[in-house]
């Protein structure tokens, strides 16, 4: 901490406070004259919704993102401008949480913009795809809200239509601040501990407006646990915003950045934040404290729940309003294929601080907001740690039982408040991912069937998991696939999995990928087939087929030289059939162990020998004209 800094950085506020205060005559500077209008944007991974996989979530990841800034920006607009508060002068504009017949009467449709609507769920633009609709969608949107920043999330798939998403920004509004972030960013963009090294994979958009793959449309970007990252960035935008709230030049925020930085300012966790100015990028690293993902702010408090899953059906069939759940950020596996392994993420993140009890705390809040259902998001349900799961469904169950207010732990009873939500709670169902694994090798069987009984008891109506492939020669190369044995192949691991999790009464989807390393046409049709025996013998109520995907931090994506070849970038990519039918394949990123003709073979035949349990049933009939 430098004090000559840290004097510099109180000059300041003071300074822009004292000019505030005198432009509006008042002490208490008003609302009106600090705000200045934000958007958010979730990058799509489609351009069309026809014979394509929907994904039918709430964007989460940027929901969980904006959690902090969000929540400073609520407070400080409740609080008021001074040195007190997150936001000491100028602050970001999120509106104001939903009113509860807002958040119960919100459906999945394309948010619309009102003035005179200060909501934050409508400071989200989540279009689902990206064409021509869309686009004009967006621009209308960028021209009547005139945000002065823009903040994407991206995946990899998304990328390209992030980066679209960008270039329309800036046309219709130059000075507008893109902020782009989400995994797509976290995998192309790191900075080396002690070495001051900044490494770009080539389909960041950092390195591609370096080489001018595209143009200079992104101004800062974020990696890593970019929660507290985020919410630092976007004061120091407030900071370096002139008061006339018309916009913040990038070589200003990056000045105050720096001051920040000098003055003393530290925040949790792990992560990086990039700028591009006209003549250089500058990096700046964050090493702070760990921080409890329990700690952060609820992602759904500024936000309605809109999604509807179908395997949460309600009494009269309707698919039930489904949240989403984190409780941690990583799997403990690390699978070459998998962007989502602790050794891509960067470590394993969980729900620490008296886990069980924050987590149902959680649900009763998100019950409160409309949900009628839960999915956990965690790439395994607690980590696998059954200890955790015994615990949380043991205090969700008696939740779910509790006749009255006294019933419940007091962090329930703000929540748990009406009619229906009393209704919601003894009705709620839950979903989760396992692991053959989880099932079948890490744990004695009457241990598996104890914890499957308690998930059950506590309302799991849901469970999925990833079988990847039925073919021994590729299920050899995958990690998760452990203590394998000559005389208990992954197929009989697999069925045994199915059987036990059926004998709870959980129905269970799964997701096939084809395209691992060892993959043939003759593993294809093996797989093909095993998955449909486990479909006739009423084992899997849903089938998933995907095919592998390059994901840019990947081990098999080095291996298979792909690493300086993905083109993430290029808006005019066709995405044609048969890559349509499946979730995340483009051409030119799938696996080079399939050709086209496989990618058609898969998806005619699982659709012929999956029927109605695979997700997207009706084969495409190839012209042969």
């Amino acid at each position: 901490m430098s004090p000559d800094q840290l004097a510099r950085l109180d000059r300041l506020r003071k300074s822009r406070l004292a000019e505030l205060t005198e432009r509006t005559g008042s002490e208490e500077i008003p609302w009106d004259a600090r705000r200045y209008p934000v958007l958010a944007a979730l990058a799509p991974v489609m351009t069309s919704t026809e014979g394509e996989i929907t994904y039918p979530g709430d964007p989460m990841c940027l929901y969980a993102a904006l959690s902090v800034a969000v929540d400073h920006a609520l407070r400080s607009a409740s609080r008021g401008a001074g040195p007190d508060s997150p936001f000491s002068d100028l602050c970001p504009d999120w509106g104001t949480v939903p009113h509860r017949r807002d958040r119960l009467a919100a459906d999945h449709s394309l948010r619309q913009w009102n003035p005179d609507d200060s909501v934050v769920d409508h400071t989200v633009f989540d279009p689902r795809v990206w064409d021509d609709r869309s686009e004009a969608d967006f621009r209308a949107e960028l021209r009547c809200r005139r945000p002065r920043v823009l903040l994407i999330s991206t995946v990899s798939p998304g990328n390209r239509y992030a980066l679209e998403m960008a270039r329309v920004t800036k046309e219709e509004l130059p000075h507008c601040l893109v902020v782009v972030g989400g995994r797509h960013i976290d995998e192309t963009m790191r900075y080396l501990p002690g070495t001051d090294e900044l490494v770009v994979e080539y389909s960041s958009p950092l390195r591609a407006i370096d080489d001018r793959r595209v143009g200079p449309v992104v101004d800062f970007l974020v990696a890593g646990e970019g929660h507290y990252a985020l919410d630092l960035l976007l004061r120091a935008v407030s900071l370096a915003m002139d008061l006339d709230r018309g916009r913040a030049d990038p070589t200003d925020v990056v000045d105050i950045l720096d001051l920040l930085g000098r003055a003393g300012e530290r925040i949790p966790g792990s992560s990086l934040i990039c700028a591009i100015t006209e003549d250089a990028v500058h990096a700046f690293p964050v090493r702070g404290p760990a921080f409890d993902l329990a700690d952060l702010p609820s992602p759904y408090q500024g936000f309605a729940i809109r999604s509807r899953f179908p395997v949460f059906p309600l009494a009269d069939g309707s698919p039930a309003r489904t949240a989403h759940l984190t409780v941690s950020n990583a799997c403990p596996y690390h699978c070459d294929f998998c962007s989502e392994a602790a050794t891509v993420v960067g470590g394993l993140k969980r729900f620490g601080r008296d886990p069980a009890a924050t987590a149902v705390e959680r649900i009763c809040e998100y019950i409160s907001y409309g949900a009628e259902a839960a999915f956990f998001d965690d790439s395994i349900f607690w980590s696998g740690t059954f200890p955790q799961i015994r615990a949380f469904c043991d205090q969700l169950s008696t939740v779910r039982r509790a006749e009255g207010p006294d019933d419940l732990p007091p962090a329930c009873r703000r929540w748990i408040v009406e009619d229906d939500d009393w209704r919601r709670l003894r009705g709620f169902q839950f979903g989760a991912q396992v692991t053959v694994d989880l099932m079948t090798a890490l744990h004695k069987e009457d241990d598996v069937r104890q914890v499957l009984a308690a998930m059950r008891e506590a309302g799991c109506t849901y469970l999925y998991m990833g079988i990847e492939s039925m073919a021994t020669e590729v299920m050899q190369h995958v990690h998760k696939n452990v203590r394998r044995t000559a005389d208990r192949p992954w197929k009989t691991k697999v069925r045994r999995a199915l059987e036990l999790i059926l004998e709870a009464g959980i129905p269970v989807g799964s997701s096939v990928l084809f395209g691992l390393e060892g993959e043939t046409r003759e593993t294809i049709e093996e797989t093909v087939q095993e998955v449909g025996f486990l479909i006739d013998g009423g084992l899997l109520g849903l089938a998933s087929p995907n095919i592998l995907t390059y994901h840019p931090a990947t081990a098999i994506t080095r291996a298979h030289g792909m690493a300086d070849r993905l083109d993430y970038h290029s808006p005019q990519v066709e995405n044609r059939p048969p890559y349509v039918y499946f979730e995340e394949a483009f051409p030119g990123v799938v696996s080079r162990r399939l050709t086209e003709e496989d990618i058609w073979f898969i998806h005619e035949s699982t659709a012929k020998r999956w029927g109605t349990v695979r997700n997207s049933a009706v084969p495409e009939q190839r012209s042969t004209v």
